[in-house]
Formats: structure tokens, C-alpha cells, sequence
């Protein structure tokens, strides 16, 4: 991840399975975008619709992967590390049909080199979908959001990346927001707290070690992940095999249930990851950043509807607090580095890139 932490908030996928790879190694490539040439008129509209079927596809396809990763927890007897690795098998699998597609070019690593990456890959994957087994959805959610300021702090802390006091007080609200809300989550145990704070930093150290392995080993994402997805799913099988159980179904009907589901469930994480590169190359930092967060308003309010969380007044108040945390450090973020399509309102009108 080319260090775009600038407006990462970990959004997009998996319940992170590999759908957090779009939390993770999406948000770290280079978002280089420049103005488009202006198209003819007819072009123009079969442009917009295209754009508009990427997006939509993203949005579908990371909001569907969270409540079928729950569903499955809840339903299906299948543990996080199973399913992580099942969908990693279908990440690689699908990065496979793509390479033989030429969408992206193979470039050897010796895999000494991924294997660190592998490892802490699988730590946050592993931890973020124990998060989602264990808490509600909305909690899972805000404390997804949380890894934007811990992610500043590491590499302030340990890379000098320096932050304006702008950006400072925007992460005010959002860790404000997400702690107010996670007090109040009656469900929300001393174990669930532990596992997804423990998943908020596997995740943000997972993102600022990306950023630095893609830069030392000259590679995009997809090159990345071609060796990453493999390598982590078999690290997985001896945890799997010490550590959970092969479901047990009573009839054949549970049976047939659970085995679409988790199939699906590879499916729409291998197209989030897909999508997202795609929304990434083909719009504007500003479209990819609001696409994450209707994804996040949305997470929350299916969370409800489908699942029956508990919302009080207080947890409102908190999720308010972090939405309006998340949309003030994106324009920030943004304005300082140019990017908003309103040139007026960057710091530098000149130098717009968007």
C-alpha cells in the first residue's frame, strides 16, 4: 500500500476475509488519478453507466460478504479460520483465471519474502472475523473504523509521517464515536473487546507493512496478493485442523445450506477484491472514499434490520460521532493534498489532481 493511509479507513470487504484485503492492500496503491479527457456525448453516458455498474457492484458485493460471513458464523457451525482460509483458497483460485485473463502480469518473488506478510495477513483476517463471530455488527463495524487513527499513529510514531492539526482533530470525533457506542453495546463482552482491538491493530499493522513491502518489492496489489492469498490459506490448514471442528450437520437440507453459503461467500469476497481495484483505477479519490462510507452507514443500518442489534440513543449518538469523524478527515485529507473536485476549496488550487 503505497502509503495512501490518507483517506484508508478500512472499510470495504470482508467482513474482512479477503474482503479486507480492500481494507488493506487497496487502500495502499497509488490512487494517481488525473483529469480525464473530456468524452463525446453518447461515450460519455456509456461511461457513466459503467462507472456507475463498477460502484454499485462494490458496494453490493463488500456490504453482502459481511452479512453472509455473519450468517454462516451464526448458522452454519463453520469457525472464522475455516472460512478465512476458504475464501483465501477462492482469492487465489480466481487471481489464477485472471493472470491466464492478462489483467495483470506475474512477477516472481522469492516466497521468503511474503511469508511475514502471509503471517500477519492471516493474524488480521483471523482476528477481524473472530470480531464479527462475537460481536454485533454494528460494534464489528465502528471498530473497523478505529484502524484510520491507529494507522496515523504508527506511522507518526515510527515513520515521521507528520499529521496537521486539522487531521488531528478529526480522528477526535471518530475514536470519541466509536468508544460511546461500544460502552453502551449491551452485547458487547470483555472477550468481543479484546478480539477486536486485537484486530484493529493486526489490521493497521498489516496496511503500513504493505505499503512498504509493495515499495521494496516494486509490485501492485494483484502481484501481491497472487503469492499472499495461497500462502496464507495453507498457514491456516495445521490452526484449522489443532483448533476447530468439521461441522456436523442433521440433515442433508443444513447440510446443502452450508455449503452454498460458504461457496457464495468465496464468490462475493473474490469480486470485492476485483471490484475494488476496478472502482480504484476508474474513479476519483473522492468517489472511491464516499463509496466507503456508504458502505459503513449501510453495514450498520443492515446490522440492525437483519440481525436485530440493540440500538440505544447513546450508540446513535457514537455512530453519528464516527460518521462525522470519517467524512471531516477524508475532505481534510483530501484538501491538503488536492484532490476535491471543487479546486477552490484545496489548499493548493494550482496543483489539482483530481
Amino acid at each position: 500500500m503505497s502509503t495512501n493511509h490518507g483517506y484508508s479507513h478500512g472499510n470495504d470487504a470482508n467482513s474482512i476475509t479477503t474482503t479486507d484485503i480492500k481494507a488493506t492492500l487497496i487502500d495502499v496503491d497509488p490512487l494517481s488519478h488525473k483529469r480525464p479527457v473530456p468524452l463525446p456525448p453518447k461515450n460519455a453516458i456509456q461511461e457513466h453507466i459503467r462507472v456507475f455498474s463498477g460502484c454499485a457492484t462494490n458496494i453490493l458485493a463488500s456490504i453482502g460478504i459481511i452479512f453472509l460471513n455473519k450468517y454462516i458464523f451464526s448458522h452454519c457451525q463453520i469457525k472464522t479460520m475455516t472460512l478465512t482460509a476458504i475464501q483465501m483458497a477462492f482469492t487465489s483460485l480466481g487471481l489464477i483465471i485472471c493472470l491466464q485473463m492478462n489483467t495483470f502480469v506475474r512477477k516472481s518473488v522469492p516466497i521468503v519474502k511474503v511469508l511475514p506478510l502471509a503471517v500477519a495477513f492471516c493474524a488480521f483476517v483471523v482476528f477481524t472475523n473472530l470480531s464479527l463471530e462475537y460481536n454485533t455488527i454494528g460494534t464489528y463495524q465502528l471498530f473497523k473504523v478505529l484502524t484510520t487513527p491507529v494507522v496515523a499513529v504508527i506511522t507518526w510514531q515510527y515513520y515521521k509521517t507528520k499529521y496537521s492539526n486539522m487531521v488531528i482533530a478529526t480522528l477526535i470525533p471518530v475514536v470519541v464515536g466509536v468508544c460511546t457506542h461500544s460502552v453502551n453495546d449491551i452485547k458487547l463482552t470483555l472477550f468481543g473487546t479484546v478480539i477486536a482491538a486485537i484486530g484493529v491493530m493486526a489490521a493497521s499493522l498489516y496496511q503500513v507493512w504493505v505499503s512498504e513491502r509493495l515499495k521494496d518489492l516494486d509490485m501492485n496489489s494483484q502481484q501481491l496478493l497472487y503469492y499472499q492469498a495461497p500462502l496464507s490459506a495453507v498457514l491456516l490448514v495445521p490452526f484449522i485442523l489443532y483448533m476447530e471442528t468439521f461441522p456436523t450437520y442433521a440433515t442433508s437440507e443444513e447440510q446443502r445450506v452450508a455449503i452454498t453459503a460458504v461457496v457464495a461467500s468465496g464468490i462475493v469476497a473474490f469480486v470485492v477484491n476485483l471490484s475494488v481495484y476496478w472502482v480504484i483505477k476508474n474513479t476519483s479519490p473522492l468517489t472511491y472514499n464516499m463509496i466507503g462510507h456508504m458502505k459503513t452507514v449501510s453495514i450498520l443500518v443492515g446490522g440492525l434490520l437483519l440481525f436485530q442489534d440493540t440500538l440505544n440513543f447513546k450508540q446513535f449518538t457514537g455512530i453519528m460521532l464516527t460518521l462525522f469523524g470519517l467524512f471531516a478527515y477524508t475532505f481534510v485529507r483530501m484538501r491538503e493534498q488536492n484532490q476535491l473536485p471543487c479546486i477552490r476549496w484545496n489548499i493548493n488550487p494550482s496543483t489539482n489532481i483530481v
